[in-house]
């Protein structure tokens, strides 16, 4: 499955079955390197997050597996970013930019590759997150991101979505290795990158965006 340059898809992530964070994206390109998405500021989007309203991140996790949930609206306040989730690999990156529009730094989300869907007029991707992360400088230096929150999880294998810990480590340092060389993505490619001005956020999170994953994701 293609997706059209221009297209209104949503990207989802998704935890043991369950909806974590839902972002429209356009799509830039789609081709046999993989998946360009770019997220406009001011796209609504849609977190769970607990009963009081609290996201994953404000809690012990040994907390968070004890709560109720609930999916609440937002809107993507940041600045935009631009999202490359190459075909068949454990990981995406991500292009962030400063409060100016300029390129601040590459950022690689470790996760597992994205399940394509298409369901009537909608359609999307979903991913899951696998938390561990790793931060890229445009002088190519580099460090890893949320080390205690994936060591926390791990504590908890009958409630956490990753099974393997090794595996996602290696993908991650598989991947530093690339942004070393400076070798694509890490290259040059797309940090100047002008969105279509047609492509305005959504005034709402599309219909389907809480369709069910698919069977069998992220368990």
């Amino acid at each position: 499955m293609r997706f059209t340059p221009g297209q209104l898809i949503l990207h989802r992530n998704v935890r043991r079955g369950r909806i974590g964070w839902v972002r429209p994206a356009r799509v830039v390109s789609d081709d046999e390197r993989g998946l360009l998405l770019w997220i406009a500021r001011g796209t609504p989007v849609v977190n769970e997050v607990a009963a009081d309203g609290r996201g994953m991140r404000a809690m012990p996790f040994s907390e968070w597996i004890t709560t109720s949930y609930r999916l609440a609206h937002g809107i993507w306040a940041g600045p935009p970013v631009l999202k490359f989730l190459p075909s068949g690999v454990h990981h995406s990156v991500w292009w962030f930019r400063d409060d100016a529009g300029r390129f601040k730094n590459w950022y690689v989300n470790l996760e597992e590759p994205g399940t394509r869907w298409t369901d009537g007029g909608t359609a999307g991707i979903d991913i899951v997150d696998q938390d561990l992360d790793v931060v890229v400088w445009p002088d190519h230096r580099w460090e890893w991101k949320d080390k205690e929150e994936f060591v926390e999880r791990l504590a908890f294998p009958e409630h956490y979505w990753v099974a393997d810990e090794a595996a996602v480590r290696a993908e991650g340092e598989r991947v530093i290795k690339v942004a070393e060389a400076g070798e694509f993505p890490f290259d040059g490619s797309w940090i100047d990158f002008v969105p279509d001005p047609a492509w305005q956020p959504p005034q709402e999170v599309p219909v389907g965006w809480d369709r069910p994953p698919r069977a069998g994701l992220a368990e």
